[in-house]
């Protein structure tokens, strides 16, 4: 972070801000110093990871194309490679899907059948206790 300031550079900025911003306000002025400068880096970290992503889908984008122009035949390892990761890509998105259809599918065929056998139950078993 500091590369172009040495140990003298940091302690003379230290004594000056001692100097001018006095021992009670000194802390404070660092901490938001330093809090800025946090945020600067969050922000910029963000910012490059969002331009290292859309880079990458703008790669995949252009390897799908020339790997549609080729027919999808004879394709180099690196076209190859892209058109496994969009494959991959795609049967992660539709996989939670088809678990969770199958599951809700199943409950809830065995969970309609319970209810309508306890109603016939306690229909007969009433119609039992008034003959009786």
């Amino acid at each position: 972070m500091f590369d172009g300031i040495g140990f003298m550079e940091l302690l003379l900025i230290g004594v000056l801000g001692l100097v001018v911003l006095g021992p009670e306000r000194l802390p404070v002025a660092v901490r938001s110093i330093t809090g800025w400068i946090r945020a600067m880096k969050r922000m910029a970290n963000s910012v490059k990871d969002e331009l290292e992503q859309e880079l990458k889908i703008e790669q995949l984008h252009s390897d799908l194309k020339k790997a549609e122009s080729q027919g999808l035949k004879n394709l180099s390892p690196e076209l190859q490679d892209s058109i496994d990761q969009l494959k991959e890509a795609a049967q992660s998105v539709n996989r939670p899907y088809k678990v969770e259809e199958i599951a809700t599918g199943t409950d809830s065929t065995s969970s309609d059948s319970t209810p309508t056998e306890t109603k016939t139950d306690k229909a007969s078993n009433s119609t039992e206790k008034s003959d009786g």
